[in-house]
């Protein structure tokens, strides 16, 4: 509650202010005012709300704080290689190659979200104006909780960090990565339960993959025994940071759940059988306990923040939190979706993704549920290898002489080499690569690097040689072409011709919008429209490199602001400037260069089932 008095011209008007529910004032302002404007001078914190959106992703936590009206006010971030402190890791995680195994200490997320945190505090952030939180954490990775842990997360002691006090609240101390490809037999198993791996992503929305949280369940269980018995709760990577703010265990997202191969999509429950292989019981109770339940409501309220965060720093006890979700569903709420939009996640993976009505699972693709929007599906084409590998290759080019900005030599050969490598006659041979720095998903290979040369006009394909691939300058617009190739060889049956004075043009998505790391990449993008097209032009979101915090935020917004029954499209929608987050950064469809890329995409295909060959052939 606010007091105030009449002031004489001049005089300085003391403000202190308690938050709802609260005992004790948060702040204390002065400011100089006239007489004349002390009567309107009674405002609340309520009345400029900030929303926070987190992302933990393999390298860094990022976080970002939005207002109603979507402007983000502070962006921050926790690099894990350069500010984390008492951990052997190499780009955010630990690997075994032994094993195939990638992975993270969970003491290093805790360390970084306190770090985070103190980093808005630092940037002037008054955490007393947030109103509501939702997080974005990387798919498929999985946390294990003991018996302890959420007596343990009740129980934290303001004084002290999270690392300090959690140390002993799981049952593994390490989370697996989406890199991780230590679990084939696991695979194995989930793909030939129902069948095959049809029948595995019509009922899940994706057929086994290494980085699944079922296989990887199923492979703890199996590898640590002791362990997964002493584990009370499992937590995505999302439901986890949902759980620290919460004080106690947070239910899964309905988007993030797809991400397990233990959901049935239409049935919108967990699945026996699948339950069953990976408990390895018929009785699959004690898994179902240590899942939990998942709301189908991607806004529900699920409880106010944890005291800890109110006494630590200082937010508002009535600060919402609204379900965490995964880093992919996440991004494609960092703006309102239009149908044929396309966005492509440049990030440590590649990723493509929509949001469509229809449900037409396959093998190759990911469908999971909307993360807000019941009757939407978010279709999803994923990769391992994406910034990492592209950074390899960037890595082995001879460097300009006192270049500042590391892409530069790599821009300038991949924007200087033709299309494919050809001459100026669409019929000479192109070339095609591979470029896997860790086994890939699709297709389903290990790592290497693989370099052909097509012939469109005969079909043939012969290895790569010296006098026909020059290493490794070919490989900086090859790698990317690769990779933007497989998108619309993949994606082809989604897109359609456009409608109206374009509808002459070939099927291609209306706009392609680029976010992550690469984003900001001028001849990625560059051949980003020239592969991929995009009738309308390719953009960047201004935020690209924060876009999963930017959506969670925007979650957050929509999960405390909604109306009844209002959707997350119709609020962000009324309040999304384009103008304001969107930038144009390249031409779409150019008539000539897109057609070129039509046989290259069925040399692509050729290119991937000579690799699958030789490998079965190993």
């Amino acid at each position: 509650m606010l007091s105030s008095v009449p002031l004489a011209p001049h005089d300085t008007m003391f403000i202190a202010y308690w938050p709802k529910k609260s005992a004790h004032p948060v702040s204390i302002l002065t400011s100089s005012v006239t007489a004349a404007k002390t009567e309107n001078l009674i405002m609340l914190n309520d009345e400029f709300p900030l929303y926070i959106g987190l992302d933990l992703s393999t390298q860094q936590l990022k976080g970002i704080a939005v207002s109603s009206t979507l402007k983000a006010e502070y962006k921050v971030h926790f690099d894990f290689d350069a500010d984390a402190r008492g951990f052997e890791i190499k780009k955010g995680v630990i690997t075994n190659e032994g094993e195939n195994e990638v992975f993270a200490p969970i003491a290093m997320w805790l360390q970084a979200i306190d770090g985070v945190l103190r980093r808005f505090r630092d940037a002037g952030m008054d955490f007393s104006r947030v109103r509501g939180m939702s997080a974005a954490g990387m798919q498929h990775g999985s946390v294990y909780w003991n018996d302890k842990g959420e007596r343990l997360l009740h129980s934290l002691d303001s004084a002290k960090s999270l690392q300090e006090q959690l140390g002993d609240a799981f049952s593994h101390h390490y989370s697996p990565n989406w890199q991780d490809a230590s679990t084939q037999e696991q695979c194995d198993a989930f793909d030939q339960l129902l069948g095959s791996d049809d029948q595995l992503a019509l009922l899940t929305g994706s057929k086994a993959h290494h980085r699944f949280t079922g296989p990887q369940i199923l492979r703890f269980r199996t590898k640590y025994p002791e362990k997964y018995h002493e584990t009370s709760r499992i937590c995505l990577v999302s439901s986890f940071l949902a759980s620290i703010f919460l004080g106690k265990i947070a239910s899964f997202d309905i988007s993030d759940v797809c991400g397990m191969n233990l959901w049935d999509i239409k049935a919108g429950s967990w699945n026996e059988k699948l339950l069953s292989l990976t408990a390895g019981s018929s009785d699959t109770s004690d898994l179902r306990h240590k899942l939990g339940a998942v709301p189908e409501d991607g806004g529900a309220f699920l409880g106010n923040i944890s005291p800890y965060f109110v006494q630590r720093y200082g937010f508002s006890p009535s600060c919402a939190i609204a379900p965490s979700t995964g880093d992919n569903p996440s991004t494609i709420l960092a703006l309102p979706l239009r149908p044929l939009d396309a966005i492509v996640s440049l990030g440590t993976s590649t990723t493509f993704l929509m949001s469509t009505p229809y449900y037409k699972p396959d093998p190759a693709t990911h469908f999971m549920n909307h993360p807000t929007t019941p009757g939407l599906y978010m279709f999803m084409l994923c990769y391992k290898n994406g910034g990492l590998a592209r950074e390899h290759v960037r890595d082995s080019l001879p460097q300009t002489s006192g270049a500042t900005n590391p892409w530069h030599e790599f821009d300038q050969v991949a924007s200087s080499t033709s299309p494919l490598g050809q001459s100026s006659d669409p019929r000479s041979p192109m070339k095609i690569g591979l470029f896997f720095r860790r086994p890939e998903i699709v297709p389903n290979v290990h790592a290497g690097t693989w370099r052909f040369v097509y012939k469109p006009t005969t079909g043939a394909l012969t290895a790569a040689d010296e006098t026909t691939w020059n290493q490794p300058e070919d490989d900086a617009r090859a790698i990317v072409e690769s990779q933007f190739l497989s998108l619309r060889y993949r994606s082809r049956d989604l897109v359609e011709s456009p409608t109206g004075p374009n509808a002459h043009l070939p099927p291609q998505p209306r706009r392609i919008y680029l976010v992550g790391g690469g984003s900001r990449n001028a001849a990625i993008a560059k051949i980003a429209g020239e592969v991929l097209g995009g009738v309308e032009g390719v953009y960047r979101l201004d935020v690209g490199e924060n876009a999963c915090a930017l959506g969670s935020a925007y979650k957050a917004v929509w999960s405390v602001e909604r109306k009844p029954e209002q959707s997350f499209e119709d609020l962000i929608g009324v309040r999304w400037n384009e103008e304001e987050f969107v930038k144009k950064i390249a031409e779409g469809y150019q008539e000539g260069i897109f057609e070129r890329y039509g046989p290259a995409v069925e040399g692509l295909d050729l290119v991937e089932k000579e690799v699958l060959r030789r490998e079965k052939n190993k």
